[in-house]
């Protein structure tokens, strides 16, 4: 079972696919596929109703987990609605932290992103006007199901999240790290800068830490690695992040991202033109093409 929504930028209505990825209208259940949705029994009632064949079939399927409209040539968008927060967790990967300069760090590296950086998978991506270093960073996220403070242990923890999405945490590297301290939210704030999609996965459907995440820029292998080289696991992450803020249904949580960035220096930067595809195993795959944004 799959989640996405269709339809243009804030019109988007919620769709549930099938093991086969036959089209069913999920609009009787919800309105939206957000927090209150998932924290009210959504993917459980989904697939009740998706059993008793109550949910109207709307006659489509898609051919493959990286199709860029549906067969009727609707837009699909982000597969959950614009989350209240977007969590990152930086440098989760051995072989990223070494490439970006850093020891593996003993304790999870925390940033946020702001929520109106969310944008659709195939959405046209822009570079900043004075971007240099434009780099981009395929992330499996996690989406929070329910209210979540203090977790007091791994159980619990795992149990708030409510399933997986492909991310892209497109960064301006010469914005994030000059200085002695960095500035990393600079970096990491910018317009369309956290493409999200194609569809949600339920939790109790997949792995999170046995899934091959993946890149190509132009065609070309970039990120070839699997999340079971996490630094920090799933739960381990929600326990920590729960000791310092409140995580809610709905939150999007970021999770870090392997080695073949622009930013080890193997590879040129994002640049006017370039078409960025982003997989992980299971969740589907993403597309944007890049394109130079001038001054206002």
């Amino acid at each position: 079972m799959k989640f996405l929504r269709v339809g243009n930028p804030g019109e988007e209505r919620p769709v549930v696919l099938d093991e086969s990825l036959r089209a069913y209208d999920l609009e009787p259940l919800t309105a939206q596929i957000d927090g209150a949705f998932l924290a009210s029994g959504g993917i459980e009632r989904t697939r009740a109703a998706l059993a008793a064949g109550d949910l109207e079939d709307l006659g489509w399927k898609l051919e493959d987990s990286g199709a860029e409209t549906t067969p009727n040539g609707e837009r699909i968008g982000t597969p959950i609605s614009r989350p209240g927060n977007i969590i990152c967790i930086g440098m989760n990967y051995a072989a990223h932290a070494r490439e970006s300069g850093a020891e593996p760090p003993q304790i999870p590296v925390v940033f946020l992103k702001p929520a109106n950086t969310f944008a659709g998978p195939y959405d046209s991506a822009p570079i900043p006007p004075d971007a240099q270093k434009y780099d981009w960073e395929v992330e499996l996220g996690f989406v929070i199901g329910r209210e979540t403070s203090y977790a007091a242990s791994r159980e619990e923890a795992a149990a708030a999240i409510a399933g997986y999405v492909v991310a892209n945490d497109l960064s301006e590297r010469a914005y994030q790290l000059p200085g002695e301290a960095g500035q990393w939210t600079k970096g990491k704030s910018l317009p369309a800068s956290t493409p999200v999609g194609p569809f949600f996965v339920p939790a109790d459907e997949v792995d999170g830490h046995d899934l091959a995440c993946r890149s190509w820029i132009n065609g070309e292998v970039r990120q070839d690695s699997s999340t079971s080289d996490f630094i920090f696991d799933l739960p381990s992450i929600v326990e920590h992040l729960s000791q310092y803020m409140l995580l809610e249904p709905g939150d999007l949580v970021l999770t870090g991202t392997p080695e073949g960035v622009a930013l080890s220096g193997r590879f040129d930067y994002l640049s006017h033109g370039d078409i960025g595809e982003f997989e992980i195993e299971h969740l589907g795959r993403q597309r944007q093409d890049y394109f130079q944004k001038t001054a206002r």
